[in-house]
Order: structure tokens, then sequence, then C-alpha cells
């Protein structure tokens, strides 16, 4: 088989994180090299030549992941004319809704990452970029009102403890809690 184009290996290498960033947030970190490079539609000793170790591919699809988030919030803003309460609204009505709760791949990655980040090591790429995603994630969600942690923490919990109750009453009945929780007005 012949060398591909520097073009072609980029889109490979795009390709293969955008792949492990949907898998991690999906299955989890442990997720195999051969199954991520399977999913992605490549061999699985392409793999190391896009990247030194699964733990750099980790770092770079955690930043993806939430480069995704920072776009959506952003996007809301664009669609709502720059109205912070408007777009924080829309995307608390997403965050907690069913369909987030039952699509992890394409979910929040503050959720869906953080017992695999909770057990890297402190000096990792994947931990800092986690840190300052969920910083940056709750700076956005601040009112004056409320404080952005908080809400934060209020959505994270809930989704987590939704997904962990899926198929009872109680996983919606967390949603619709954490939903008027977030939005009850003064």
């Amino acid at each position: 088989m012949g060398r591909v184009s520097q073009a072609q290996a980029e889109e490979n290498r795009r390709r293969v994180v955008d792949t492990a960033s949907r898998l991690f947030r999906e299955q989890g970190t442990q997720v195999s090299v051969a199954d991520l490079m399977k999913a992605a539609g490549l061999t699985h000793g392409a793999f190391y030549k896009q990247f030194a170790s699964k733990e750099a591919l980790v770092d770079e699809a955690t930043a993806h992941a939430f480069a995704e988030l920072t776009q959506r919030y952003s996007a809301g803003l664009e669609r709502h004319d720059g109205q912070r309460d408007a777009a924080q609204q829309a995307l608390i009505d997403t965050y907690l809704s069913v369909e987030h709760r039952d699509d992890p791949a394409d979910g929040c990655p503050v959720a869906a990452l953080a017992t695999d980040i909770a057990r890297e090591g402190g000096g990792r790429e994947a931990r800092r970029v986690y840190t300052e995603g969920a910083a940056d994630f709750a700076d956005f969600l601040a009112t004056d009102d409320q404080d952005g942690i908080a809400r934060l923490c209020t959505l994270f919990g809930a989704l987590v403890l939704s997904r962990a109750t899926k198929g009872s009453p109680l996983s919606e009945e967390i949603l619709a809690a954490a939903h008027a929780a977030l939005t009850k007005t003064g």
C-alpha cells in the first residue's frame, strides 16, 4: 500500500480525533486503539503514525470535545442575538433533555469524561483541558442571581443521575427537577 498524501494524513488524524472524542464520551477512555481505529475506518497500525501514544490521543480528543462544547454555547449566543439569558435557557433545555441523556457520544464532555479524567494523573494535558473547559462552561452559565459553578453542578449531576437511572421513571423526574431548579425566576 502506498503512502498517503499530507492532506490525507491530516484528514485521517482529524477523523481519528473526532471518532475518539465521540467514543470516549460514549464508552470511556478505556476503548481500545484497535476498536477506535476500526470505528474511524483505519488500520490499527495507522494509529502510531499519527499519535505518540493513546494518552496523547486522549489529550487531543478531550480538547476537541471541549472545543465542540464552546462552539455550541457560542452558537447559542449568536442564535439569540447575544441575549445571554435566552442562550443559557436554550442550553439548559437541551442539556436536560431525554435526547441529550440518550446521546453521550455527542453530549457534554463535562459529564461524559468526568470519571475517566478523575482517574488520570494530575499532570496530564487532558486534566488541564478538562479543568479549563469546565471553568469556562461555568462562566458561561453564571447569571446575576446564580453562581455558574452551582448551575454546572446541577446540570452535571442531573445528567449523570438521569443516565444511571435510564429506563425508570426517576430518570426523567431528575431531568425535570433540575430544569425547574435552574429556570425558576426570582
